[in-house]
């Protein structure tokens, strides 16, 4: 099988635990994308994956990648940010760059590759946060950008149906290097794992397991769907 399995954000905790679920479930066609190129082709080589290096925040990047991965039966966008502000502090110029990175790159991605996507009644899976419907301090950058892709979700999945699947999960925090500013400091982690009912941070594992199931055919009936991965946190007091 010709046909790729597309991980975008692949040397992060999220993309790169799923590249390794999907190899050990006997998926051999999975095609990573990530910017560092050191660490990708590190990832690549230890999982036998073919690779790309590219940047979403740059022009032509998906004309980057169909030179390597044309043909796609999956697209999982692990991709992310951290954008942490009171409102005082909070520019025009901080959503612009939010939303490029997680809003507007992930759809040119989807209308880049629509057709393939519907040749081979393919599944795409997003990344949101709880922090898109519960309210935390200082969250309104990323909080409101996630919500516009929990949007986006639910509106391909109609427009797309029935040969696409679109579906999101929604994590908590999770151990990470983009987390990691946060999480070295050992009272604030405590407490953050606290505030979960499940009484821990979250791990790539845990969302890459659920990223898997959504981008393969054992979720064959589902579409448009906003799954929390969070430890309990979006639902549980």
């Amino acid at each position: 099988m010709n046909s790729k399995y597309l991980i975008f954000g692949a040397t992060g905790s999220i993309g790169s635990n799923l590249a390794e679920q999907l190899k050990k479930s006997g998926h051999e066609n999975i095609h990573l994308i990530g910017r560092n190129s050191n660490e990708v082709k590190k990832i690549s080589e230890n999982l036998g994956c073919t690779y790309t290096v590219a940047d979403v925040l740059e022009d032509q990047f998906i004309e980057k990648i169909k030179a390597d991965a044309d043909d796609v039966i999956g697209i999982a966008y692990c991709i992310g940010s951290i954008d942490l502000k009171p409102i005082r502090m909070v520019s025009e110029n901080d959503f612009n760059k939010c939303m490029k990175l997680n809003l507007y790159s992930a759809f040119d991605v989807i209308k880049g590759y629509q057709e393939s996507l519907k040749k081979n009644k393919g599944s795409v899976v997003l990344f949101s946060t709880v922090a898109a419907q519960r309210g935390f301090t200082n969250h309104s950058i990323i909080g409101s950008t996630k919500a516009a892709i929990e949007g986006l979700t639910v509106s391909l999945a109609a427009e797309l149906a029935p040969n696409i699947r679109v579906n999101c999960i929604a994590p908590s925090l999770t151990k990470s290097k983009i987390a990691q500013p946060i999480l070295k400091n050992i009272p604030i982690a405590e407490g953050i794992a606290k505030a979960h009912p499940l009484k821990r941070i979250g791990e790539g594992k845990d969302a890459a397991a659920m990223a898997k199931f959504l981008l393969t055919e054992e979720s064959s009936w589902i579409t448009g769907q906003i799954i929390g991965v969070d430890g309990g946190r979006s639902s549980l007091n």
